[in-house]
């Protein structure tokens, strides 16, 4: 049975039930399309309260500088991007993935990666032929039944069409994905799983999505076949590579997903050094396979850096370290199903991803130096996360962290779970409205360019207590302004300050930055929920879809030149200083 670990588009998914605009995530300039319900009442754009607890003084003026000739890092185009979990095989949600001409013209800055996790592990899955219906071994047979069929057109000659589904088939498929959202929870906690079959047909429909929306797919295989001597087995593997070379699909491979959790699944271990000869077999099998011979291969997306983890690392990377293009783990901060939403706020917890990295990046040093490091699987919360709050505003303080932190330590590219699932840590609910930390990343991707740079700041640190580790609220990241916006020209700067202080924080640009037209986009919490809403406000003003197919200006706040920044408290904002020309940001 071949498990469908993983499929990673260069871009973000545009559900045929809405029209391409949902692409504008990941592609610079797309539209992004959805119906977004807002609130019947007029939406709250107060400021949020002013807390100042003893002895913090609210009006400290912290100077901010950049070093703007040359970058600390240079990060992949790729840099955010998105998992996809194959519970859409299993719910129905496959067939309204599709997208119009217009999406495929555009090509994507992302990746999209799905990836079946812990909450819901895949025993296994079965490649068949399109003619076949869905096997016998699925759990409830009936829920896999296909309540409509995909109209979008396979032969990319033919041109890239939206399937059109009525409103009735929408809610039908609303209904039978709740259902599968009982089974598979209900598989999490009894810790028993059913396969997954896909159909040619399904592949099918999957790659001719990427395809044109301009995306790259990645593809996990299959790593719990096991032979008797504990190896892999990859028979169901060359035939699913035989059938995609067939097609001349321009895909990427992984194998397996956690590998330190085989044994929970299959019943059995597997050591590092016997993975690494797993992804040599693998390699081997695409040099076989001309159309493969070159395919870039990823892995082996360990869990959570602890100490038999990292063994599991060390042991892989002495076998197959050479053998794959990036090195591949995932982080998930707490635990959905006990979490807070003063959660979000803890500083301790904003930290504990620089001690990951710091892992990985030992074991990389001593084995591939200079080796590309994937975060391929990030969220809020494991165990599929929790209604109204890793879903919510809360939930984007750790989100647009994890984005600085990475950037600015060099990983390469951070896949975040997930774009449309079953779960709460999604970008997109199931009416295909955006959420919160979609809005937070399409203005990091309109905004954000590869190249990191190093900030200088004065007034903002304190001096710690002996024995004690001072972990600041204020969280400021500069980058070169994204190329790819036109709005910009070349040289500017953007920054992205998480304020989590409950009073408000005044920033004065200095240096290269000083006197300069600053353009203000910060987002708040929208309507009475506060930071458990799942609405935003851009600059007062809520954000919403104008309609299915067109999504709103972005339009930033213009601050005069020389005006101090004030950021309010408990707020994510970014701010684009202009005309820099900045020597660090003036070529690509």
């Amino acid at each position: 049975s071949e498990l469908i670990r993983g499929f990673l588009l260069s871009g973000m998914p545009c559900p045929s039930s809405c029209p391409p605009g949902l692409l504008a995530l990941m592609a610079p300039g797309l539209a992004l399309m959805a119906t977004f319900s807002l609130p019947s009442q007029a939406g709250d754009r107060r400021a949020l309260p002013v807390e100042k607890p003893p002895g913090v003084k609210g009006r400290t003026l912290i100077l901010l500088d950049v070093n703007t000739k040359s970058p600390v890092r240079i990060i992949s185009e790729n840099f955010l991007s998105l998992q996809l979990d194959p519970s859409i095989i299993h719910d129905g949600w496959l067939d309204f993935l599709s997208c119009a001409e217009s999406c495929a013209s555009l090509s994507g800055d992302a990746f999209l990666s799905c990836h079946r996790h812990r909450s819901d592990p895949q025993a296994g899955t079965k490649m068949k032929q399109p003619s076949k219906q869905l096997g016998p071994d699925l759990l409830a047979i009936s829920w896999y039944m296909d309540i409509v069929r995909s109209d979008i057109a396979l032969d990319k000659q033919k041109g890239c069409k939206i399937a059109q589904h009525p409103d009735i088939m929408l809610e039908l498929q609303r209904e039978k994905a709740a259902q599968m959202h009982l089974v598979l929870l209900k598989e999490q906690f009894s810790n028993t799983y059913s396969n997954l079959t896909l159909t040619a047909r399904s592949l099918d429909k999957l790659y001719n999505f990427a395809d044109c929306s301009g995306l790259h797919l990645i593809f996990a295989l299959n790593a719990l076949r096991r032979n008797p001597n504990n190896s892999w087995n990859s028979s169901n593997a060359l035939s699913l590579l035989k059938y995609s070379a067939s097609k001349k699909y321009n895909i990427s491979w992984e194998l397996g997903n956690e590998p330190n959790n085989y044994r929970t699944l299959i019943g059995r271990s597997v050591n590092g050094s016997q993975l690494g000869k797993d992804y040599i077999q693998l390699r081997s099998l695409l040099q076989l396979i001309r159309t493969y011979s070159r395919a870039n291969l990823y892995g082996p997306n360990i869990g959570r850096p602890r100490k038999n983890v990292i063994a599991l690392l060390e042991g892989f990377m002495k076998v197959a370290g050479s053998t794959v293009d990036a090195v591949t783990w995932q982080h998930y901060y707490i635990d959905g199903r006990v979490a807070k939403v003063t959660d979000f706020l803890k500083t301790r917890l904003l930290d504990t991803l620089s001690d990951q990295i710091r892992k990985i990046q030992k074991v990389l040093n001593t084995y591939t130096p200079g080796k590309k490091i994937w975060l391929e699987g990030v969220g809020a919360t494991s165990a599929g996360g929790m209604n109204n709050l890793s879903d919510s505003y809360a939930a984007g303080f750790l989100w647009l962290n994890t984005l600085g932190l990475l950037a600015s330590q060099g990983i390469d590219v951070v896949v975040r779970h997930s774009f449309l699932d079953h779960s709460h840590n999604h970008l997109v609910d199931q009416n295909f409205n955006p959420l919160p930390d979609y809005w937070l990343s399409l203005l990091y991707k309109r905004l954000i360019g590869p190249k990191v740079l190093a900030i200088h700041v004065a007034g903002l640190q304190r001096k710690p207590r002996p024995g004690r580790v001072i972990r600041d609220k204020l969280r400021i990241y500069a980058h070169c302004t994204s190329y790819h916006n036109h709005n910009y020209v070349r040289g500017s700067i953007t920054l992205y300050i998480i304020n989590l202080h409950r009073s408000r924080k005044k920033i004065k640009l200095a240096g290269t930055l000083r006197d300069k037209i600053v353009h203000q986009y910060l987002l708040q919490p929208y309507g009475k929920d506060g930071l458990h809403s799942k609405s935003v406000q851009l600059n007062g003003q809520p954000l919403a879809m104008v309609d299915d197919g067109t999504l709103p200006e972005l339009k930033p706040r213009p601050l005069r030149a020389g005006r101090t920044l004030v950021i309010p408290p408990l707020t994510m904002s970014f701010y684009v200083v202009k005309n820099v020309n900045a020597l660090a940001c003036r070529y690509r």
